[in-house]
């Protein structure tokens, strides 16, 4: 059997902060009615989470497994690559009769790792996405699913001068070099008036 790759197959890139290609993460789109005691039950027991308020994500006291509010009836589960097939077979399990959707969507996917001073990730995240990143409005533990210039992606903050972007596989390497292009101190910026 082949190792899974990821799309930025381990690029890095230093400037005003630091972009890491995070490598093969395990990723699940789970949708169904949120609001459902089943689907809480079944995040509790199948990952050990508790569910997420809108526009926020979860993590599991280890660090390893997420939850993120995507939608009014979409999460989005991160947990380690080897670990999807067994989750998916105990979320199955555990919503068995309700209503539901879960895909392992992981290598449509890439997850890049930004860090560095927090001004400093908060501004290269500014560049590229409209949200409102000052830190009265957006901390650690939201998340915001947007347009990072062109293409779709949400991120979120792990903790100040830390956040963690995802975006469609196919897009991966314009992503990062949209972030890189952001975080590059020689970068000039011209305003038009």
């Amino acid at each position: 059997m082949s190792e899974p790759v990821s799309a930025l197959n381990g690029v890095s890139f230093d400037g005003l902060v630091t972009l890491k290609d995070s490598g093969p993460t395990g990723m699940i789109t789970l949708r169904g009615d949120l609001s459902a005691t089943p689907m809480a039950q079944m995040l509790d027991k199948a990952m050990g989470l508790t569910m997420p308020a809108q526009r926020r994500i979860v993590t599991h006291a280890d660090g390893t497994r997420h939850a993120a509010w995507m939608s009014p009836d979409e999460l989005l589960l991160i947990l380690p690559y080897a670990q999807v097939t067994d989750a998916l077979t105990a979320l199955e399990t555990a919503l068995a009769g309700t209503h539901h959707l879960a895909e392992n969507v992981s290598d449509a996917r890439a997850l890049i790792s930004v860090s560095g001073p927090e001004a400093h990730v908060r501004e290269v995240l500014a560049k590229l996405a409209p949200v409102d990143l000052h830190p009265d409005h957006f901390t650690p533990g939201d998340i915001r699913r947007t347009r990072l210039a062109q293409v779709a992606g949400a991120f979120w903050l792990t903790q100040a001068g830390q956040a963690q972007v995802i975006c469609f596989r196919s897009v991966a390497q314009y992503v990062f070099d949209l972030l890189s292009a952001a975080a590059d101190p020689a970068a000039k910026v011209e305003y038009f008036g």
